[in-house]
């Protein structure tokens, strides 16, 4: 059976919003719920960018059962693996264990802001690597101390450790037992206006990860995409109100052995109107045509 979640997306919508958002989500019925963990927008018509962790605590404590996912947090740059430690360790606390920390090698976009460059591949997935080692590490409560080809840990100990241990997939590696995709959907009542939400804010989606990764700047999305028509995202994204154009569209994720699915629905002022009006019947069409 397969799960299905639904993304706070700090991209598109402000700290209570997601707060709001997430409860909403959970009333639905939605499996679990996944956090963006950004320092800007794609693109600037999105308009938001707040601390993902300061939501994912709020989220933790204002909801009671959904499985809740960064997805995903770089843990090399931005942040240090310590207080990524640290940080998972408190949500997993907060949330009664109910948290995964996703993990990821990141996008320049978030990344650059903290003035280190922005390293090849290869070595941002050497680099992660050995940050999952050490945030594992201090997850065992005990004092660390680390010296490593890229981080630096003196005497550091997680003072606050949850019953429940954090689980750890990474996006650039292989992840035993759940496997987790996300597909985004711009469901409206009115088709051509989800089209051109879809392409207001989110024709980025169309650039593919070797260069989304790489661009430094909303404005640099904004460049690189300008070419992307309307028509063109529509082929790509489900938008309207068709809930079996939804299902056809996630149905590959089941069919290939994902085992959770998180949906983004586009727009942040579209999140009420979908979680009020959508949200349940797609739920139980995606549920039935999984079985």
């Amino acid at each position: 059976m397969t799960n299905f979640g639904y993304t706070l997306m700090t991209e598109q919508s402000g700290p209570k919003d997601l707060v709001r958002h997430a409860v909403s989500a959970e009333e639905c019925g939605f499996d679990f719920e996944v956090c963006s963990d950004h320092f800007s927008p794609w693109l600037a018509s999105q308009g938001h960018a707040p601390n993902a962790w300061a939501v994912l605590g709020a989220v933790a404590h204002a909801t009671d059962q959904v499985d809740l996912y960064s997805y995903v947090t770089c843990p090399t740059m931005r942040y240090h693996p310590a207080i990524v430690a640290q940080q998972a360790a408190t949500v997993q606390i907060l949330s009664d264990g109910r948290f995964t920390l996703g993990l990821g090698s990141g996008e320049n976009l978030n990344e650059h802001v903290v003035g280190k460059g922005w390293p090849t591949i290869l070595r941002r997935q050497d680099m992660l690597r050995e940050a999952i080692k050490v945030i594992r590490e201090l997850l065992g409560g005990q004092p660390v101390n680390w010296r490593g080809d890229y981080f630096q840990v003196d005497c550091a100990r997680l003072w606050d450790l949850p019953d429940v241990p954090v689980g750890i997939p990474a996006a650039s590696g292989a992840t035993v037992g759940r496997v987790v995709g996300q597909i985004p959907v711009c469901w409206d009542p009115d088709r051509d206006v989800a089209v051109e939400r879809a392409h207001d804010q989110f024709r980025w989606f169309a650039g593919g990860w070797e260069v989304n990764a790489d661009l430094p700047t909303p404005a640099g999305f904004a460049g690189a995409t300008e070419s992307v028509r309307p028509e063109d995202l529509a082929q790509s994204i489900p938008c309207g109100p068709d809930l079996d154009a939804i299902v056809d569209a996630v149905r590959p994720y089941w069919t290939a052995g994902f085992t959770d699915v998180a949906l983004v629905q586009i727009g942040g002022e579209t999140q009420d109107l979908f979680l009020k009006e959508a949200a349940e019947p797609l739920l139980k069409a995606l549920r039935d045509a999984s079985r």
